[in-house]
């Protein structure tokens, strides 16, 4: 009996998704984590509400810049910077984000 369980929640899955595309619309990024549309944008308007992640207007389009200088919420983790999990994550460093 196959599970579809992941290590990753789908928080997880949006906030690696926008650092590897900051560019990304809602529609690719729900796509790629395999949520809704509407799921990615309350995900990220938390993230945004939170500080994780920066909205920013260009044109008619948004660009996401990630708080890497952050770390984990849970108490199991709160020593995990985002930066490190994102560098794990993506293979690139994305220190100075901000």
């Amino acid at each position: 009996m196959p599970s579809d369980w992941t290590f990753l929640s789908n928080y997880g899955h949006v906030l690696v998704a926008l650092a590897r595309d900051p560019d990304a619309r809602m529609r690719d990024v729900a796509e790629q984590v395999g949520i809704t549309e509407r799921a990615v944008q309350q995900i990220v308007a938390d993230l945004v509400e939170e500080g994780y992640v920066e909205k920013v207007k260009l044109g008619r389009r948004n660009q996401y810049r990630l708080a890497d200088n952050m770390n984990f919420r849970h108490r199991l983790e709160t020593e995990v910077r985002i930066e490190d999990f994102l560098t794990l994550m993506t293979g690139r460093v994305t220190s100075g984000r901000w």
